[in-house]
């Protein structure tokens, strides 16, 4: 029987695939196991590469396989969707897992800790917390405008509504004033979660000299170091700042042929999160340039000279991924807090 080098497992929820082949790419067994069984499994091979698609449960059970003496390589699942042959289940996609690993010019995802996830998993819960607050004001002010109350959009301007329906004139239906209490009630146990949350960010944030150096970057806040520190993989990844703006998803979509270079809008193809942030302090840097002034023959004014605002922004938050990856590499903190430099 020949030696296991790599084992492509499609993970599951109760019952996984496992994929075991040789050097050469030669099946040595298909094995389906349930979930009580897989670590008992792989303690009983032979140390090798194990592959998985990065997907839910993945960072998991890359910890707990590791920790039995494995190499564990994490792959993006639109990297594997290629070499799924013809009909897709599980025990194609483990041999489709198997496969994609062993490419040479394969990137994979770099295994997160309990902290990262954590982090993350603070982060997350922050954003879902902020969309529902969102949606809720959305919720009143839709409700209200339907007895003639009009409120200007926005968090800050809630109080408008809230005196309102806490008022006891008389203009709107009790029913409605005791369903609009209710909404105000959820709004504030959401504003109180927020800010419980917004807290424990920026302790993150400041006792963390890597967050901490990303801050000294005009338009990077506790926020959006926290997410740089916990989403991104280490910065010692890319080799250049314009990979890592790549993988961010700021950099233009192409698709040249035959020599010729044709570049399309942003590619919105990597970290959404890390990307979005980035490009909402952008937008409040050009903001900020825009009533203060930016300084006399800087890049942000020959841009801001020549280029609609979101445009800038845009090309701001590149200039800000580059910018975090050079100081992550060079271990310094960033000094032109007027991005001046040319």
């Amino acid at each position: 029987m020949k030696e296991v080098s790599i084992i492509g497992l499609d993970l599951a929820k109760n019952v996984f695939q496992a994929h075991g082949a040789s050097a050469d790419g030669s099946v040595v067994f298909r094995r389906k196991l349930s979930r009580a069984q897989l670590l008992k499994f792989f303690a009983e091979q032979p140390s090798c590469t194990v592959a998985m698609e990065a997907c839910a449960s993945a960072h998991h059970w890359a910890r707990a396989i590791g920790s039995l003496g494995h190499t564990v390589k994490l792959i993006p699942p639109a990297y594997v969707k290629p070499f799924v042959k013809r009909q897709k289940n599980d025990v194609a996609d483990a041999e489709a897992i198997a496969e994609a690993a062993g490419r040479p010019t394969m990137r994979f995802v770099a295994p997160k800790t309990e902290a990262q996830q954590a982090a993350a998993m603070a982060y997350r819960t922050r954003d879902l917390l902020v969309r529902q607050r969102t949606q809720t004001i959305n919720a009143l002010r839709a409700h209200l405008a339907e007895y003639g109350v009009v409120a200007p959009v926005g968090v800050a301007h809630i109080g408008r509504l809230a005196a309102l329906v806490e008022s006891d004139d008389g203009a709107l239906p009790e029913a409605v004033a005791a369903l609009g209490q209710m909404l105000l009630a959820h709004i504030k146990t959401l504003n109180a979660s927020i800010e419980t949350l917004n807290k424990e960010l920026q302790q993150r944030a400041g006792s963390d000299d890597k967050a901490r150096r990303l801050m000294t970057i005009p338009g990077v806040g506790p926020i959006t170091a926290a997410a740089l520190t916990t989403f991104a993989p280490p910065f010692e990844t890319f080799t250049k700042g314009r990979d890592f703006a790549a993988w961010v998803g700021l950099t233009p979509r192409q698709h040249s042929s035959g020599g010729k270079e044709r570049l399309g809008k942003t590619s919105k193809m990597g970290q959404r999160d890390i990307r979005r942030l980035l490009i909402i302090g952008a937008v409040a840097v050009v903001r900020w340039a825009a009533r203060k002034g930016a300084p006399v023959g800087s890049w942000l004014a020959r841009m801001m000279e020549r280029k609609p605002r979101m445009l800038v922004a845009v090309a701001l938050a590149n200039r800000m991924a580059r910018i975090a990856w050079a100081l992550m590499r060079k271990g310094e903190d960033y000094r032109d807090s007027a991005m001046a430099a040319a």
